[in-house]
């Protein structure tokens, strides 16, 4: 049990790899027969399996007090690989618009760089819950539009935009008052 988040960790950065590979190649992947429309379904499972992982690693971590340094570094990591994945592969299909993307990914990276910093000053800023919010409805969205069967897809992404860069904002502010 406690190698296991670990090794939920790493299939996670490998469904990342197969999430976009199957997104953009699903047509030579699938077998002529099957519809094309099961690629969109299919991504969306490999997707949601990926998230799965994410939740249960670190609630494995936690019961079974099995934290560890390649937990606390890779965990995020293979979260921002496969929201990554699952963002260019949308835009390689034209099914996610661009700026939100940009906007998203951004606040991801820089909020990646401030932690560095803060753990290089040997500090801590816990994610709180509108942390846990942000991952949600970024996964709710990006499920939506790999699956494709509603439209409400792209409402759900600005959504997730708005509450992407409220929290990066709650973060930052949270970072500096810590520095003072």
């Amino acid at each position: 049990m406690k190698n296991l988040p670990n090794i939920l960790t790493i299939s996670r950065i490998f469904l990342a790899i197969i999430l976009l590979i199957f997104l953009t190649n699903g047509e030579n992947i699938l077998p002529t027969w099957v519809d094309k429309s099961w690629i969109n379904y299919f991504s969306c499972l490999i997707f949601c399996i990926a998230s799965l992982t994410d939740f249960f690693d670190g609630y494995i971590a936690r019961v079974y007090h099995s934290k560890s340094i390649f937990g606390e570094v890779f965990d995020p990591l293979a979260d921002k690989m496969l929201i990554l994945s699952a963002f260019i592969g949308l835009l390689i299909v034209d099914r996610a618009n661009a700026w939100a993307v940009f906007i998203i990914l951004s606040r991801e990276f820089f909020i990646t760089g401030l932690r560095v910093v803060v753990a290089s000053s040997g500090k801590t800023i816990a994610a709180n819950m509108l942390g846990k919010y942000k991952t949600g409805i970024q996964i709710l969205a990006i499920a939506f539009l790999l699956a494709d069967f509603f439209k409400g897809g792209e409402i759900l992404l600005w959504l997730a935009t708005f509450i992407t860069l409220y929290s990066g904002t709650d973060y930052t502010i949270r970072y500096y008052k810590s520095i003072k």
